[in-house]
């Protein structure tokens, strides 16, 4: 009889497993879904990976680097360096270098100071002021028209110049408004100055207007030489990183250590009264023994330990007094204290532990004998 159960439970199961599989996949459906990942690697701190990976898939030899540093990249007579940085923080030395190759042959991009610094606020060694640029406080967008393509505006975040001491080859903008872009000839080379360089960023490169602007750009040395992708010029200082981009680090510490002051600090408010002082007499701590002791019947312990302590005293002080039993004791002892007899037979008397009284009295008595030994 097992076996048919058995196959019987199996075949349920089968039967169960069939039922929930035709169930999802009638009420399921497999469907394609593209996520576009955010950039990893390179690509996530260097805004021109794109450009550089597209210039050499054309056969155009290409680098990019955080730094100018012109010690380490020789430039070649027909290369290209485009710095993506603004170019007011090259150093004089870099200044000369970099117009001295462009006199024999080289192409500068370079692009104007971001919107935020202050007109007029140009040294006469910045680059800018040596190739007659001047920038001017205008930011404005200005259209893109491409045959075959939606419209487009660029350089809305720019800033616009005009050319003061220099007869542009090409410019871009009006007189009025200010330029967006001038291509400068200087010696046997070209300098082209722009008013941004937001449309060579990694995820602007895929829309075919930029493409185009970006190969009229490298024109006069395509194909010559090497380019030079310059995307941080100069590197902010290490307290500025930190202080942008280390809060989620320091924010919490901040507060912490906030908190932590809070707690040590003096409170503010009414001012507390002088915490009374820790009462020690002996003499309080005794009394307030015996008034227990009292409270409770306990009261012949109390004499009994009088009586003692006056028996003690009188042994070490008259011992011949001490020794002495019945009245020719307590005789001596009157002589000794100078205490009357009677007075002395009734403080010897233990007394009943209802009389408080009497209990006074005797424990008085007995002090002040022994105080007269």
């Amino acid at each position: 009889m097992r076996w048919p159960w058995r196959i019987g439970l199996v075949a349920l199961g089968v039967l169960v497993v069939a039922l929930g599989a035709a169930w999802f996949f009638h009420t399921h459906e497999r469907v394609d879904d593209s996520i576009t990942l955010p950039p990893r690697g390179e690509a996530a701190y260097n805004p021109l990976y794109a450009l550089r990976e597209s210039l050499r898939a054309d056969g155009i030899e290409a680098g990019s680097r955080q730094r100018l540093q012109l010690s380490r990249m020789p430039l070649g007579q027909r290369d290209t360096v485009l710095l993506y940085s603004a170019p007011d923080t090259l150093l004089p030395s870099e200044v000369d270098a970099l117009l001295d190759w462009v006199d024999g042959g080289g192409h500068l991009l370079v692009r104007t100071p971001l919107p935020h610094r202050p007109d007029g606020d140009v040294r006469d060694r910045d680059l800018l002021a040596r190739l007659g640029v001047r920038t001017i406080g205008r930011v404005a967008c200005e259209p893109l028209l491409v045959t075959g393509q939606e419209g487009h505006v660029e350089f809305c975040s720019g800033r616009r110049f005009e050319a003061i001491n220099a007869a542009p080859v090409h410019t871009w903008g009006d007189a009025e408004d200010g330029l967006v872009f001038a291509r400068l000839a200087r010696g046997a080379g070209t300098v082209d100055v722009l008013a941004d360089f937001d449309f060579l960023r990694n995820h602007e490169l895929r829309e075919v207007p930029h493409v185009l602007l970006t190969r009229q750009l490298l024109a006069p040395n395509w194909g010559a030489g090497t380019v030079h992708l310059v995307y941080a010029a100069s590197v902010p200082p290490l307290w500025l990183q930190i202080l942008t981009r280390g809060w989620m680090a320091w924010g919490p510490l901040l507060l912490a250590l906030l908190a932590w002051l809070w707690m040590r600090t003096q409170r503010l408010g009414p001012v507390l009264p002088t915490p009374p002082v820790a009462r020690r007499a002996l003499l309080e701590h005794v009394g307030a023994s015996g008034e227990h002791l009292a409270r409770y019947g306990r009261a012949p312990l109390l004499y009994d330990a009088v009586r003692d302590a006056f028996l003690d005293r009188l042994r070490r002080r008259d011992p011949l007094a001490a020794a002495l039993e019945g009245e020719a004791g307590i005789e001596a002892i009157a002589a000794r204290t100078g205490v009357s007899p009677r007075e002395v037979r009734h403080a010897l008397q233990t007394p009943r532990p209802d009389d408080a009284k009497g209990f006074r009295q005797r424990i008085a008595r007995l002090i002040q004998m022994r105080n007269s030994l």
